[in-house]
Order: structure tokens, then C-alpha cells, then sequence
């Protein structure tokens, strides 16, 4: 007797088996499941992208990092919409954006919200921590707890001493 498996199971399916064809590096596999009339909207991008534009998008992650590992803490699918969120871990060994390889593990948060339609991928909104990837690579500085102390110190020093005068 076979069971006939529910939208919203495969919904889930299509979309996991997407993140897992990227994580296992096999492009075309992943590729193979978005939509001729795929379209992604990116935190950070001006425009939306069509697939062509997704997949340059994706390629430059894929180029620069390897191992990348989504990690799902939560898959939340109401009707045609898969919801996942969680983390992305990686190496950087590949130049990104005009930085070169750093060698440095990565992490990310990521949030990813997805539409599918007759099996394939219709639609992608992602969202990603990419301040927390650009200060992981060391692009961007956030001063630490000891700094913040030292630049209050140095705050109520000069506010005192302007008093004064």
C-alpha cells in the first residue's frame, strides 16, 4: 500500500534537498530545483535576482567557501512557504568580494524564507548576519567590553576636566 506524501511534507523535502545539494557542492542538483521563473530577493542586493543572478550570487559563496554546512534549528512550513533558520558555517579559502582567502572558519546566522510551486523553487527571501561575516573575516572592527570601558573612562575624564575650565 503506498501513502501518498502531503504538500506540505514535500514542500519541506524540495527545499532541505536544495540547502543539501549546496552543502554537498553539487550546483547542478540544486540548480535543478528552482523554477524557470525563479526569483530571489536578498538582503543587501538593490534588485531582486532572477535565477541566472541567484546562481552568480550563490557561486561566489561557493567559490570562497568551502565545507559550508547549513545548520536548520527550526523548518517551519505553512502552505506553499518553507521558513528555515539557523546557522551557516564555512572556511574561507577563496576570495570574496575582493578579499582574499583568510583561512578563517565562518558562522552566520541565516534566515531563509522559500516558495515553492509544482516541485520547484518559485521564490527565495534570505537573510543573512553579514556584518557578523564581515567582522569574522576581520573587515569590520566591533570594539570588545574592555574597550567600551576604556572610552567611557576617557568620555568622563574630558567631561570632568571641561567642567572645570
Amino acid at each position: 500500500m503506498c501513502r501518498e506524501i502531503s504538500p506540505t511534507k514535500q514542500n519541506k523535502d524540495i527545499v532541505l534537498q536544495f540547502y543539501g545539494a549546496f552543502d554537498s557542492r553539487n550546483i547542478s542538483q540544486a540548480l535543478a530545483l528552482l523554477a524557470p521563473n525563479f526569483v530571489a530577493h536578498i538582503a543587501g542586493t538593490p534588485a531582486p535576482l532572477d535565477a541566472e543572478g541567484f546562481k552568480q550570487f550563490g557561486m561566489a559563496f561557493y567559490l570562497a567557501f568551502t565545507n559550508g554546512q547549513h545548520t536548520f534549528d527550526q523548518v517551519l512550513v505553512q502552505g506553499d512557504k518553507v521558513v528555515t533558520c539557523g546557522t551557516f558555517t564555512a572556511r574561507h579559502l577563496g576570495e570574496f568580494q575582493g578579499l582574499p582567502s583568510t583561512g578563517k572558519e565562518i558562522k552566520l546566522s541565516i534566515m531563509h524564507i522559500d516558495r515553492v510551486e509544482n516541485g520547484k523553487i518559485v521564490e527565495h527571501w534570505g537573510q543573512g548576519d553579514a556584518l557578523g561575516l564581515m567582522q569574522q573575516l576581520g573587515i569590520v572592527f566591533l570594539p570588545g567590553p574592555a574597550l567600551f570601558l576604556y572610552i567611557f573612562k576617557s568620555l568622563l575624564f574630558k567631561l570632568t576636566r571641561a567642567n572645570k575650565n
